[in-house]
């Protein structure tokens, strides 16, 4: 049996941190979130994986090669247009059996769910779908069963959710999927998800129920890459060349990646990430926060709950004090949001800068030295001191 992994989709709410990449290859621990769901695929013992691609589609494709690192046989499907999650399924239907595994790529969870998933293959059903309890039900599909029988998912349900019974997000299928979503009803904005076949499935016959409990992380906002990094985290990574002063103190629970130098008198704390090449100066402050490969943090520079893309230079005492802040995404509020600053790839913050909680900051942009950062400031864009 194939597992079919879903990894096309743009992330348009991580922007800018997916201005380069495609969500599924965001990092969490130096590493991206769909290898994550590679491993746990390659781990229940299933060696035949499709990733369906489309955005930034090369990126995965270099990265994950034929999938020989992971003991797998890796195949692609190409996405061309982003129209849902049923629509990208569709792409793979010459290239799986009569029953397939399907996940998404951006969800990290533990190889027991693919496991169970793949259990029930030949029970008699058309397809599985696996559930989980979530604090916060109302972005995801809400399931709504009766005694263990699916009666229907509903996809990002308006007003107070009914349930906190979740999708999970991974499924098992037979071919009569494909059918399904040839009939199912598309979405306002014209996509084909899948929830909606499996609904359209239910109707027609049982559609089996996996409950899970373990760890299921999911990255939607830019905060839940803080969070999710914060999870996983557990130990100091000592595999890795890096020079740490012997005056630096790292406490545990960081993550520090090949070539990383961390200067005399720096801390780093616990729920940190940084990625290859990442040079932190002397007396440096980074605490929760997810620094990627090639960044500079000049000396005295203070970053809390803060995201940093590729290749961004902060600036000598430049200050991303942390705390909570109120964001607005694609005409959502969210309020009491713990995040001090994104900062977007090649971008140069000057001495003194001060970014507020919940800044956003484009890539290639450039602040000048003493500049007072808030809200949403573009990518390109020139900020002058003064």
């Amino acid at each position: 049996m194939k597992a079919v992994i879903l990894a096309a989709g743009e992330g348009r709410r991580l922007q800018p941190l997916t201005n380069r990449r495609p969500k599924p290859m965001l990092p969490v621990l130096n590493k991206p979130v769909l290898e994550y769901v590679v491993e746990a695929v390659a781990d229940a013992g299933i060696d035949g994986v499709v990733l369906v691609v489309g955005y930034q589609r090369e990126r995965i494709q270099t990265y994950f090669g034929d999938g020989d690192q992971w003991d797998i046989d890796i195949e692609y499907a190409v996405q061309e247009d982003q129209l849902g999650t049923g629509h990208a399924v569709q792409q793979v239907r010459s290239l799986v059996d009569e029953e397939f595994l399907v996940l998404n790529g951006d969800r990290i969870i533990e190889p027991s769910l693919v496991e169970d998933v793949r259990a029930t293959a030949g029970s008699g059903t058309n397809a599985t779908l696996s559930v989980t309890r979530v604090e916060s039900p109302g972005q995801y599909g809400i399931v709504v069963t009766e005694n263990d029988d699916l009666v229907r998912v509903e996809e990002k349900p308006v007003g107070d959710p009914s349930s906190n019974v979740i999708n999970a997000g991974v499924y098992r299928f037979t071919d009569a999927i494909f059918p399904a979503i040839d009939h199912s009803e598309r979405s306002p904005d014209g996509e084909v998800r899948l929830p909606s076949a499996i609904t359209h499935l239910a109707a027609e016959a049982s559609v089996d129920v996996v409950r899970y409990r373990g760890q299921w992380l999911d990255v939607t906002y830019p905060w839940d890459l803080l969070s999710v990094n914060d999870r996983i985290v557990t130990e100091q990574d000592g595999a890795h060349n890096r020079q740490i002063d012997d005056t630096a103190a790292v406490t545990d629970g960081v993550t520090i990646g090949r070539g990383a130098t961390i200067g005399p008198n720096a801390t780093v704390k616990r729920g940190t990430s940084l990625g290859a090449n990442v040079s932190v100066g002397a007396n440096v402050v980074v605490s929760n926060a997810v620094v990627m490969q090639d960044v500079t943090v000049a000396d005295g520079a203070v970053i809390r709950d803060c995201i940093i893309d590729e290749n961004a230079t902060v600036g000598p005492n430049a200050t991303v004090s942390g705390g909570t802040a109120t964001l607005t995404v694609e005409d959502t509020v969210h309020r009491d949001v713990s995040l001090g600053a994104v900062v977007g790839a090649n971008t140069e913050l000057g001495g003194e800068v001060v970014l507020r909680p919940g800044t956003v900051v484009g890539d290639d942009v450039t602040a000048e030295g003493g500049t007072v950062l808030s809200g949403d400031i573009d990518a390109n864009a020139t900020v002058h001191g003064g």
